[in-house]
C-alpha cells in the first residue's frame, strides 16, 4: 500500500495512504466500508500476525488493508472535518471517533472485505484469536459488533449524546 512520507504530527493528513484518501466508500463524508469488517488492535504486531492468520485462511490481499495508528488519526480527522450534519443520525460518527481515540492509543486496524455474514464471523474469530479488541462488521443499514468489550462490559446505545460505544455504563447510585 501506498504512502505518503510521514512528516510527523504537524500535518496528520500526510499519514493518510494514497488510495485509501481517495477511494474509500464514505456516507455523509465520513468512511462507511459496507460489506467490510474494522478491526482493531493493541498493537502493530498483534495487527501483523492476524493479517498473516486472515491471508492464511484463504483472504485475499486485495480484500485486506491494513491502517497504522497515524494512518487512522489521520483519517478520522480527515472525516470529521468533512462530515455531513446528517451523518451524526447513524453510528458512523460515534465509531469514527472511537476509532480515534484508539488510534491515539497507538492501536492499528485492519479492513477486511467479508461476502456475507457467516465469513464476518469467521474474520472476527479470526481476529479475537489475535488479540483484537473490536471488530465491526458495517452492513448496508446497520454496523454489528461481532467481538465482545473487553472485560464483558456492556455496550451503550449509538447516539452523539450518550458516547461511544465500547464505554462503560455508568454507576447508578444506591
Amino acid at each position: 500500500m501506498a504512502t505518503r512520507q510521514r512528516s510527523g504530527a504537524a500535518n496528520p493528513a500526510a499519514d493518510i495512504p494514497d488510495d485509501a484518501a481517495e477511494h474509500r466508500p464514505t456516507s455523509f463524508g465520513v468512511h462507511k466500508p459496507v460489506d467490510h469488517v474494522v478491526i482493531s488492535f493493541p498493537s502493530a504486531p498483534d495487527a501483523g500476525q492476524a493479517r498473516a492468520a486472515l491471508a492464511a485462511h484463504g483472504i485475499a490481499g486485495e480484500d485486506l488493508h491494513a491502517f497504522s495508528d497515524h494512518e487512522m488519526v489521520a483519517m478520522v480527522a480527515r472525516d470529521l472535518k468533512n462530515a455531513s450534519p446528517l451523518a451524526a443520525i447513524g453510528q458512523e460518527i460515534n465509531l469514527l471517533r472511537s476509532h480515534g481515540e484508539l488510534a491515539e492509543r497507538g492501536y492499528h486496524f485492519l479492513v477486511v472485505r467479508a461476502r456475507d455474514d457467516d465469513q464476518a464471523r469467521e474474520i472476527a474469530e479470526i481476529a479475537r484469536r489475535n488479540r483484537a479488541e473490536r471488530a465491526q462488521y458495517y452492513g448496508h443499514f446497520i454496523i454489528e459488533e461481532l467481538l465482545e468489550p473487553e472485560g464483558g462490559r456492556p455496550q451503550v446505545a449509538e447516539s452523539p449524546h450518550r458516547g461511544l460505544d465500547a464505554h462503560p455504563k455508568p454507576e447508578l447510585p444506591n
